[in-house]
């Protein structure tokens, strides 16, 4: 037996030598970068700069990077090579002057596992199947969100179950974002599932902690790991696996929606994003444009993660800095007692008599920012970006953060000051620098949804209380980021005016 184990570890070892340099050979084969490629820190060989990245704010540590290399630089994530873009002028020239050229997703273990045998959903797929289906929820969303009058109607409704159960917390402190959440994601779930949930009912609940967890692991170093190592990370123990079990337990309650639309589902009458996917898939029985119900389960994911984490987000954030900046919440007060009291609901016919209070959401949403990175993108052809050569296929990241905090672009980019919205009369300006929703062909479809939602929420909440927080307690900015930027745990009393 002793000589029979000893032949397997030599067998081993042998194994090693002859496998070792084939793998090292690979490895500086793959990193011999083309003339002129954009420059980048050094990287470990087969790991890339995956440990050099700080977990805790990777946008952060990326946008400082650019001042070292410039706003197009190189980074290695395993063997796999990312090109990230920084600042407004940089990345305006990805997204719009080069729309078509980075338009198309690159490839993800992560996204394959979660979404096989699919479509790919809206936010992941390309092609004719990525164009077809963004016209399609747009014009969904058009149909059953914005151009339905009632929708204005059903935000300010959900303004007023907001309102009371904060009410019920009866002067004292609580954690908004509950709340917050509950509002946000019905109004999608309104437009997805045709019916809003009670903030009590047990799946609405588990669905929107699934949903949490999911964005935040998406976006986490650990979806950087699972992709730069794919084959090691999907045997291993760890927080990537908690991935695909929310998106898992989320697209089955998501099928049961699906299930008891198919039971009433009034073919001349369409309730809702689910009854009219069901309709279109009959009409398009080849599936090759994603008409099928696996795709649909993953495009309703889709819609429910975009349309409800980050318009949710961007409330927790102006809460924050209206606390932190009192005479801004005074002053919102001021502006919206002048214009339309406090006991007639808001409209958005309001929005250009209120100034003051657009600008303030405007830079919530900018100091909020809660797509730090945006999504990936690869590289349609061989191109020149910032004077640099990117190779066909080359993954590329556009840095949102960079271009909300650009020196070039905003007079005090560190500082939440609602001035960057407002000329010298007092009237509100647009931004180009402002790109919350990303630009291009990939600019979130739900945005013209979200503003509305923003502004009704807001003003609803403000015309209804006084924000502070607890005695001697420093409310943190920094935020915990993974797909989207969340704020640290925090309490608040709404106090009626």
């Amino acid at each position: 037996m002793w000589l029979y184990n000893l032949f397997l570890c030599l067998e081993l070892r042998g194994t090693l030598l002859f496998v070792l340099p084939i793998l090292l050979a690979v490895y500086f084969l793959n990193k011999k970068d083309p003339p002129n490629f954009p420059p980048g820190p050094p990287a470990l060989p087969l790991l890339g700069n995956v440990f050099s990245i700080e977990p805790k704010q990777p946008h952060i540590y990326l946008t400082k990077l650019a001042d070292v290399y410039g706003n197009v630089f190189c980074i290695r994530l395993g063997r796999d090579k990312t090109v990230f873009v920084s600042g407004y002028k940089m990345v305006k020239e990805a997204l719009v002057t080069q729309a078509d050229n980075f338009v198309d997703r690159p490839y993800s273990p992560m996204v394959t596992r979660i979404y096989s045998g699919n479509s790919a959903g809206l936010f992941f797929s390309n092609g004719k199947v990525w164009r077809r289906q963004r016209r399609f929820a747009m014009a969904t969303l058009r149909t059953f969100g914005l151009a339905k009058s009632s929708m204005e109607e059903s935000i300010c409704e959900e303004s007023c179950h907001l309102q009371e159960a904060m009410e019920r917390k009866k002067g004292e402190s609580f954690d908004p974002v509950p709340l917050l959440n509950n509002a946000v994601a019905n109004i999608i779930c309104q437009i997805v599932f045709g019916r809003r949930f009670d903030y009590s009912d047990p799946r609405f609940q588990r669905m929107l902690q699934d949903l949490n967890a999911l964005a935040y692991l998406e976006g986490s170093v650990w979806a950087f790991l699972y992709d730069a190592f794919p084959v090691l990370m999907k045997h291993l123990p760890g927080p990537h696996n908690g991935i695909f079990r929310h998106a898992k337990s989320l697209e089955a309650c998501i099928r049961e929606e699906i299930e008891r639309h198919k039971l009433d589902l009034d073919h001349s009458n369409p309730q809702d994003y689910i009854d009219t996917f069901l309709i279109e898939e009959k009409l398009n029985r080849n599936q090759e444009l994603g008409f099928d119900e696996g795709n649909l389960a993953l495009c309703c994911l889709d819609l429910f993660l975009a349309g409800s984490e980050t318009t949710s987000k961007t409330l927790q954030w102006g809460l924050i800095y209206l606390i932190k900046n009192p005479h801004i919440q005074d002053k919102v007060h001021a502006e919206i007692d002048r214009v339309m009291g406090q006991n007639r609901p808001p409209t958005m016919a309001d929005k250009p008599d209120l100034p003051y209070t657009d600008a303030v959401i405007h830079e919530m949403q900018r100091m909020g920012n809660i797509v730090p990175l945006n999504g990936l993108r690869k590289a349609a052809k061989d191109t020149i970006l910032g004077g640099y050569f990117i190779p066909k296929g080359t993954s590329v990241m556009p840095n949102l953060t960079s271009v909300l905090f650009d020196k070039s672009e905003w007079e005090t980019p560190n500082t939440f000051n609602p001035e960057h919205f407002l000329d010298a009369e007092g009237k509100f300006v647009r931004r180009d620098a402002f790109l919350p929703f990303s630009a291009g062909k990939r600019a979130c479809l739900g945005e013209g949804l979200a503003r509305m939602e923003l502004f009704l929420f807001f003003v609803s909440l403000l015309q209804k209380f006084n924000f502070s927080t607890l005695d001697g307690v420093e409310l943190r900015t920094e935020g915990i980021t993974g797909a989207t930027r969340t704020p640290h745990p925090f309490e608040i009393y709404a106090k009626a005016r």
